[in-house]
């Protein structure tokens, strides 16, 4: 549930950025899951008539993007429960990726997502054990997503300012790189990878 407390608060804080009355906007989080669903397919590969190589980095990070989305949904609902966090703690990661079980898994999300017009948990978990990814791995890359969403609007991001390539690469890739290279070090995370992306930023 401590993971879940810190994830929720660092939503609530990104939200409140974006809009100080985030909750009673009407938000279509549902449609921004989606579209997210798309675009992480596009990652992992699905186009039988090319060779293609999921990039898998990218794809848990579209995966951490969906989350944002659920969880602020969550949030709106007032639905943060412990129940929710121990589901998620319970979450067994396949031992190695499935891709015909992942693609489904995703399509499942996106339809859920359409229908209900809401964010559903359990094919979001079908997603994470397919994949796989470890709820563990789920909140490093959520922090630091959220981490790149703030830096994101503190450089214009709502104002077309910001400069999402940084030396002919995607801002998310040097995420990853930063991701990497801290790994076992998660006291002062987010402020590490704050730092470690401005640095990059004013350099490119």
């Amino acid at each position: 549930m401590n993971m879940l407390n810190v994830m929720a608060h660092m939503q609530e804080e990104h939200n409140l950025q974006v809009h100080s009355e985030w909750r009673v906007q009407g938000y279509a989080y549902y449609r921004a899951i989606w579209v997210e669903c798309a675009e992480m397919l596009d990652h992992f590969g699905w186009k039988w008539w090319k060779k293609q190589t999921a990039d898998l980095d990218q794809v848990k990070l579209e995966l951490v993007d969906i989350w944002h989305f659920g969880l602020s949904e969550i949030i709106r609902a007032d639905a943060l429960t412990e129940r929710l966090g121990i589901r998620l703690s319970e979450v067994e990661a396949a031992s190695s990726p499935d891709a015909d079980e992942f693609r489904s898994a995703i399509e499942d999300l996106a339809e859920s997502s359409l229908r209900t017009k809401s964010f559903a948990l359990e094919p979001f978990i079908v997603a994470m054990c397919t994949l796989p990814m470890t709820y563990t791995e789920l909140y490093g890359m959520y922090i630091g997503k959220n981490v790149l969403n703030q830096f994101r609007q503190n450089n214009g991001y709502q104002s077309g300012e910001y400069r999402k390539l940084w030396a002919g690469r995607e801002d998310n890739e040097h995420l990853v790189e930063l991701l990497a290279e801290s790994v076992g070090e998660p006291a002062d995370l987010a402020e590490r990878l704050y730092a470690g992306l401005t640095e990059r930023y004013q350099r490119n």
